[in-house]
């Protein structure tokens, strides 16, 4: 793996990170409730991106689109949100016609994901009690 790209990717992840940050607060202040929506709006737009993104640099001629790809798609999108890496893997699983592994891969991604959550919260909660030590 070339250096380059590892820059390439920690630069958009960098930006994206920060765009998330930026979002999610601002989608936040839109409501006083405390429903997740400035989550919910950087995952959806999270996922209209990587469609538009991957569309333009599928469809490009460009000697660029490696490098296009690991900053944008990998990084920005990467550190912005991986929700929409997990809809577009899903999408090309259906497009491919693996109809079966699409579902399951969306079943154990959102089962597993939330119970890992659960698990590794209730459990570190009780391992961190709080005490500071």
């Amino acid at each position: 793996m070339e250096m380059t790209t590892i820059l390439f990717v920690a630069l958009g992840g960098s930006i994206g990170a920060v765009l998330r940050y930026l979002v999610a607060n601002v989608g936040q202040s839109w409501t006083t409730y405390s429903f997740p929506i400035g989550t919910l709006v950087v995952n959806i737009l999270g996922c209209a991106a990587i469609g538009l993104i991957t569309a333009m640099i599928v469809g490009s001629q460009s000697q660029h689109r490696e490098v296009l790809r690991l900053l944008l798609v990998i990084g920005v999108l990467g550190g912005f949100t991986t929700f929409s890496s997990f809809a577009f893997d899903t999408i090309e699983l259906f497009d491919d016609g693996r109809f079966g592994q699409a579902m399951l891969y969306v079943v154990l991604t959102n089962v597993l994901g939330i119970g890992s959550a659960l698990l590794f919260y209730r459990g570190g909660s009780m391992f961190f009690d709080g005490s500071g030590a």
